[in-house]
């Protein structure tokens, strides 16, 4: 099934038909807000995020303590659609290494990451991420060690993963450093 014909998709556009007909929603500037929207959606936000974390302590505790208040700090939000979602970012550390999954649909950052990849939207992924997260990270060629914590998104949580700082960045800029974040990475099935 793809995104386009499912259930939820179906819904959003009678719901939207409806708004149109009684005049409450111009479909015009609709499309436009969405143009808007996924226009300034992109990895290379989250990337921005996570440079930021690797270069200041300040910035990346609070980034782990409230992401929502830190965001704001480099000008970004997690505002866009009907609902402010809350973001929490969890860390990967030698210990630990954190991937991100929606098993109920495809909850997941837009404003951050871009749009999801469709692999992210697979029933496939959702299910099996969660029974063998290491089995799923093997087939994307990563092979982390440690602990593997596999982190729920919702429609009012959404997740991103701080990977690790590369070793050999010492010195490096932000903008440099942002260069090495993929938005695999920020989801947690690729290494950085």
């Amino acid at each position: 099934m793809t995104h386009s014909s499912s259930p939820l998709a179906a819904r959003v556009r009678h719901v939207e038909a409806l708004l149109e007909s009684r005049g409450l929603v111009d479909p015009v500037e609709l499309d436009r807000a969405l143009e808007a929207f996924l226009a300034r959606a992109s990895p290379a936000n989250g990337a921005r995020i996570v440079a930021r974390a690797w270069v200041s302590d300040e910035f990346r505790a609070r980034l782990l303590d409230d992401a929502g208040a830190a965001l704001a700090d480099v000008g970004l939000s997690m505002g866009g659609g009907l609902q402010v979602q809350r973001l929490c970012v969890v860390e990967n550390t030698p210990a630990v290494h954190n991937v991100v999954v929606c098993t109920l649909c495809s909850c997941y950052p837009i404003a951050l990451l871009g749009p999801s990849p469709t692999w992210y939207k697979s029933p496939a992924y959702r299910a099996q991420v969660v029974r063998d997260p290491r089995g799923v990270l093997e087939s994307f060629g990563f092979s982390p060690d440690g602990e593997i914590a596999v982190w729920d998104a919702n429609a009012e949580t959404r997740y991103m993963v701080l990977p690790m700082r590369p070793g050999g960045t010492e010195g490096w800029d932000e903008e440099r450093l942002a260069g090495l974040v993929t938005r695999n990475g920020l989801i947690g099935v690729a290494p950085v």
